[in-house]
């Protein structure tokens, strides 16, 4: 493993309590009437949101079709966004990991992963989360809160302006196809000039905040928004039944991944504290009922911890555990946490699991490591900078 790349971004000390909110956060009908309150028609509200939405505005002052006067009265009274770049790591496959700091001084993370004409945005749905898996930095705190829907859509945008400009403007951006290349050793690969793909899963529980992720989501897929289409977000859950059946009938083609990492409760229980709330039984009828409603294949997630939940026996269970059901298996190999027990699987062990489950008609396919020199897994950058900020204090 290469040496983590430098920071890009230094840490940076607490901010004083905020003053402002983030525009994104502000709802549409409180927007109108604040434009109107200053003389300023209704259609200044969309003006606004399609300044950063799609033409990556950061500041107020950048909105050049809006009047000066009003530019400056905006900044007075909100920020573009809510949230600040704490850290900024770039891999060598250029992936690039953020730390955003929240205007209550919170930490979360964002990771952009971008792959032959894709630009895929991992966003976060809490402050830490409360669902204990025993092997993911993001949960070593426990959950401080949910976020907003401004702060979930400003990771979105923030990933999106990291990808390249469109080198032609035209009147619908967001329906361009990849128009960047570069030559990395000595392969040209392609570039999305936008976000194409968007996976909730980085910090927090997202069926734990549902509300404030469906509507960040709809704007994302509005074709004034982001114009990121339904079957190209995936939601990663550990498990919620209720929420589950719930998503299935908001009506929308969102891809569910079940984080199950274990093929019986007993070891379930033990990885998932969580589970001795639901068990598997209750999980997988929810995860029926949404392929049932939705149509959607539904993935399930599998963190392979070597010695703990990929031996024979496990690879056998997991692979009755699915027998029949419409599913896919991501097999991940774990990946280094500081101050965690757990090592990766042996080559043979995870082989056989891969062969077991194929054997038995499953589509299974092990998640390639991406950005693994700038901590990518969830939780670990941000536990480094919340560490570094701490000694700074002190």
């Amino acid at each position: 493993m290469s040496a983590p790349l430098p920071l890009l971004d230094p840490p940076q000390p607490d901010p004083a309590p905020p003053a402002k909110r983030g525009v994104l956060d502000v709802p549409a009908d409180e927007f109108r009437a604040w434009l109107a309150a200053r003389g300023q028609p209704p259609m200044r509200a969309g003006q606004v949101r399609r300044q950063v939405l799609v033409n990556r505005a950061v500041t107020f002052e950048e909105m050049s079709d809006l009047p000066k006067g009003l530019r400056a009265e905006l900044a007075d009274e909100f920020d573009v966004f809510s949230t600040r770049v704490e850290r900024h790591r770039t891999a060598s496959d250029d992936t690039h990991k953020l730390v955003l700091r929240l205007a209550d001084g919170g930490m979360i993370e964002s990771v952009l992963i971008q792959d032959e004409g894709r630009a895929t945005a991992c966003v976060s749905t809490q402050v830490g989360c409360g669902m204990g898996c025993v092997f993911c930095a993001s949960g070593l705190n426990g959950v401080v809160r949910n976020l907003t829907s401004g702060e979930i859509l400003e990771q979105l945008v923030r990933l999106r302006n990291l990808t390249p400009k469109p080198v032609v403007a035209e009147k619908n951006p967001i329906s361009r196809a990849p128009s960047r290349r570069e030559v990395r050793d000595g392969t040209t690969v392609a570039l999305a000039d936008r976000l194409t793909h968007i996976v909730v899963m980085g910090m927090g529980e997202p069926l734990a905040n549902l509300d404030n992720l469906l509507s960040a989501l709809a704007v994302a897929g509005d074709k004034n928004g982001l114009g990121i289409g339904a079957r190209h977000v995936t939601i990663s859950t550990v498990g919620l039944p209720a929420k589950i059946v719930r998503l299935a009938e908001v009506g929308k083609q969102y891809s569910l991944a079940v984080s199950l990492h274990a093929p019986d409760d007993a070891l379930r229980t033990r990885i998932v504290p969580t589970n001795d709330k639901t068990g598997l039984d209750a999980i997988l009828a929810a995860a029926d009922a949404y392929f049932a409603e939705t149509g959607r294949q539904v993935t399930y997630e599998y963190v392979v911890l070597g010695g703990l939940n990929d031996q024979p026996e496990h690879a056998r269970q997991l692979a009755g555990l699915l027998a029949g059901r419409k599913a896919h298996v991501n097999l991940i190999p774990w990946n280094n946490v500081d101050g965690l027990p757990y090592q990766r699987p042996r080559d043979n062990d995870l082989q056989y699991l891969i062969d077991t489950l194929r054997k038995g008609g499953i589509s299974v396919k092990v998640r390639k490591r991406k950005g693994s020199e700038i901590d990518a897994a969830c939780g670990q950058l941000r536990r480094r900078a919340e560490q570094t900020s701490v000694r700074s204090e002190g």
